[in-house]
């Protein structure tokens, strides 16, 4: 997944915007909230549910610069041997 949420006139400057992760409906997906402040509301995404790879190697970024907010990663791969 890749989100990149814009917030250009946040009114503190000084407070990062965060993510939040809630369970959903079902155990197959989970909620990602977007919490900046005022005078945004929260927005929101059902994703699936499944553990993140937090590797930058892999392509994790979470990053706050010039007002966007921008949030990659993917999922961990499971390899399985004989």
């Amino acid at each position: 997944y890749k989100f990149n949420v814009f917030y250009p006139d946040l009114i503190d400057r000084t407070k990062t915007p965060q993510f939040v992760l809630e369970p959903a409906d079902t155990d197959e997906f989970c909620i990602i909230r977007f919490k900046a402040g005022p005078p945004y509301e929260d927005i929101a995404f059902k994703i699936i549910n499944r553990e993140w790879n937090r590797s930058r190697k892999h392509g994790f970024r979470c990053t706050f610069e010039r007002g966007v907010l921008s949030l990659y990663f993917n999922f961990k791969s499971h390899w399985y041997r004989r």
